[in-house]
C-alpha cells in the first residue's frame, strides 16, 4: 500500500500512529494511506518555521519573486503529471484538473509582482519638521486549512501571497486527496525556497485543532463547509489569530425573459454539472423569471442534460467524472432522494447511475429538480453534487430576494440583455460575487475572492490586494530629525501636526 508523505523541514519527524485511506474514486478502492499528524508533531513544525522564516523575511521581495517565477515555471512544467495526478485522487477529469492548477497559477502571477504590491506610504511635511510613513511587514507563521475540491487552486491561492510576503506557511491539506499538495511542496523547494519556510502536515480534525490553538501561528486560512469555517473561525480568533474562514455556497442563476437560452444551457451544464457539482462556486440553482421562461428553459435543460457524458477522469470526453469517495456519494443521492420527499418534481435521476467496468466508481448521474421551494431543506443546504435545482419566479424582484435572503452568499449570476436589469441585480443583490452572463464569477487573481453571510467568516478576503493585507501588518513610522540642538524642547510632550 503507498504511503503518502508530509513534507516537513529537515530533522522533523512525523508523529502519529493513525491513518486515512485515500480512494481511487473511479475504481472504488484504497490506493494508499496517509499518516495523520497530531499536535506534537505540529509543534516540531512549527518550530521549525519559526527558524527558517526570519530569514526569508530578510530576503528582499524582488528576489522572493524570482522563486515564485521560477516556481510558476516548474509547475507548467509538470503539469500534465500534477493533473493526472490530481484526478486519481479527486475524480475529476483531466481538462478540469489543469483548470483547478492554473487557477491556482494566476495567484502565483500575482504573487510574482509582490515587490509593488508591499510597497508602503508616504506623507512628507505632515507636521513641522515631520514626515509619516508606513511599511508592511509579514505576519510571521500563517497556515492553510484546504478542502478535497481544490486541491492544488486553493493551497496555491494561500500559499503564493503568504510565502510572497514574506512569512512561513504551514499547509493541512485534505486527506482525502493530499498528495498534489506534497508536489507543489517539493516544486516550491526546487524553485529556491528555504527549507523550513514551507511544510504540510497531513492531518484531520485534530491537527487542525492543534492549528487553531498553537501560539506560534499567527494567522489561518480555511475553505470548507460553513459549519467548519464557523468553527474555525470561532476558535481562532479565541487564541488571537488573524482568521478569514470561507464557507458553503448555494450559488443561483437568474435568468431573465430576454436572455439568450442557448447560452444559459450551455453555461448552466458547465457550471451546474461540471466536476460533479463539487465547486463552492458551482451553479446549484437556476431562477428563471416568469412560467414561460421556465417551462422553455425546462424542454431545452432536458436533452442537454442527457447529452453529458460522465467517465472515468482519464477520459478526454467526458463532461465529468466520479465524486470524491463513496460517503460523498452516498450524501449526494440522500439529498435527491429528500428533494423527493419534500414534493420537488425530479425530472432527470442521477442515482443508480453505473459506469460499464467501473461499477465500483464513486459515480452519480446528473440530476434535475423543477418546482423546488424556498422552504425545503434540499433548497436550503449545499447539496455539492451534480445537481441543479429549478426555483420559479414571477418577476425580477422575486428573483432578486431568493439569492439575498438565502443563508449563503458566495456567488450568483443573472442572464439577461438589459443593462438596465444587470446594473440593478448587480447592485442590490446581498451576494459577495456576482457575475453578469458569466456563470462562475470567479474574480481573477488580481481581484479578490469572498462570499457574504455564512458563505465567509472574517473581514478580509482571500488572493490579490484583500490578500497581501491578510498575510502582512501595517506599521506606521512618524519621525522628526531636528536640526537644533537635541537638548532642546520638552519631549514629553505629544507632538501635534499644528
Amino acid at each position: 500500500m503507498r504511503s503518502i508523505p508530509h513534507f516537513l523541514a529537515p530533522g522533523v519527524a512525523v508523529s502519529g500512529n493513525r491513518t486515512s485511506d485515500v480512494f481511487d474514486p473511479n475504481a472504488g478502492s484504497v490506493q494508499a494511506q496517509v499518516t495523520l499528524g497530531d499536535a506534537a508533531l505540529l509543534e516540531r513544525v512549527v518550530a521549525a518555521a519559526q527558524a527558517a522564516q526570519p530569514g526569508w523575511a530578510a530576503t528582499n521581495p524582488q528576489r522572493r519573486a524570482r522563486v515564485m517565477f521560477e516556481f510558476k515555471r516548474l509547475v507548467e512544467a509538470h503539469m500534465d503529471e500534477l493533473a493526472h495526478l490530481l484526478s486519481s485522487e479527486h475524480g475529476k477529469v483531466i481538462a478540469d484538473s489543469k483548470g483547478d492548477i492554473q487557477r491556482g497559477l494566476e495567484v502565483i502571477e500575482f504573487a510574482c509582482g509582490i515587490p509593488h504590491a508591499l510597497k508602503g506610504e508616504y506623507t512628507q511635511g505632515a507636521g513641522p519638521g515631520i514626515d509619516v510613513y508606513s511599511m508592511r511587514q509579514p505576519v510571521g507563521i500563517g497556515a492553510g486549512i484546504t478542502p478535497f475540491n481544490f486541491p492544488a487552486m486553493i493551497p496555491l491561492w494561500m500559499s503564493g501571497v503568504a510565502l510572497a510576503t514574506g512569512n512561513a506557511f504551514i499547509l493541512k491539506p485534505s486527506e482525502r486527496d493530499p498528495s498534489v499538495p506534497v508536489r507543489l511542496a517539493e516544486l516550491f523547494l526546487e524553485a529556491g525556497l528555504p527549507e523550513g519556510v514551507l511544510q504540510v502536515v497531513q492531518g484531520d480534525k485534530e491537527m487542525v485543532d492543534a492549528i487553531l490553538d498553537h501560539p506560534g501561528i499567527a494567522a489561518v486560512s480555511f475553505v470548507g463547509s460553513s459549519d467548519i469555517a464557523h468553527y474555525v473561525y470561532n476558535r481562532g480568533v479565541a487564541a488571537g489569530k488573524r482568521v478569514q474562514a470561507m464557507g458553503g455556497a448555494k450559488n443561483h442563476g437568474i435568468v431573465m425573459p430576454d436572455a439568450d437560452l442557448d447560452q444559459v444551457v450551455n453555461d448552466l451544464t458547465g457550471a451546474a454539472f461540471g466536476s460533479a457539482g463539487e465547486r463552492c462556486m458551482a451553479l446549484p440553482v437556476v431562477v428563471p423569471v416568469t412560467d414561460k421562461t421556465a417551462n422553455e428553459l425546462r424542454e431545452a435543460l432536458i436533452p442537454a442534460i442527457a447529452k453529458l457524458r460522465v467517465g472515468v477522469s482519464t477520459d478526454a470526453d467526458a463532461h465529468y467524472g466520479p465524486v470524491v469517495n463513496a460517503a460523498h456519494k452516498a450524501r449526494v443521492e440522500g439529498w435527491i432522494a429528500k428533494g423527493v420527499e419534500e414534493g420537488a418534481e425530479l425530472v432527470v435521476d442521477g442515482r443508480g447511475f453505473a459506469l460499464q467496468g467501473h461499477e465500483q466508481g464513486f459515480f452519480i448521474g446528473p440530476s434535475l429538480f423543477d418546482r423546488v421551494t424556498t422552504s425545503m431543506e434540499s433548497y436550503k443546504e449545499e447539496i455539492f453534487g451534480p445537481v441543479l435545482q429549478m426555483v420559479r419566479a414571477g418577476s425580477f424582484e422575486e428573483a432578486l430576494a431568493l439569492p439575498s435572503q438565502h443563508q449563503y452568499g458566495n456567488g450568483v449570476a443573472i442572464f439577461t440583455r438589459n443593462g438596465h436589469a444587470a446594473r440593478e441585480f448587480a447592485h442590490r443583490v446581498n451576494v459577495g460575487m456576482v457575475g453578469i452572463n458569466v456563470p462562475i464569477p470567479v474574480p481573477v487573481a488580481y481581484h479578490s475572492f469572498g462570499g457574504w453571510k455564512r458563505s465567509a467568516f472574517g473581514d478580509i478576503n482571500q488572493h490579490g490586494m484583500e490578500g497581501v493585507r491578510f498575510w502582512t501588518k501595517t506599521k506606521t513610522i512618524t519621525q522628526r530629525w531636528p536640526d537644533g540642538s537635541v537638548d532642546g524642547g520638552n519631549a514629553f510632550v505629544i507632538p501635534t501636526m499644528g
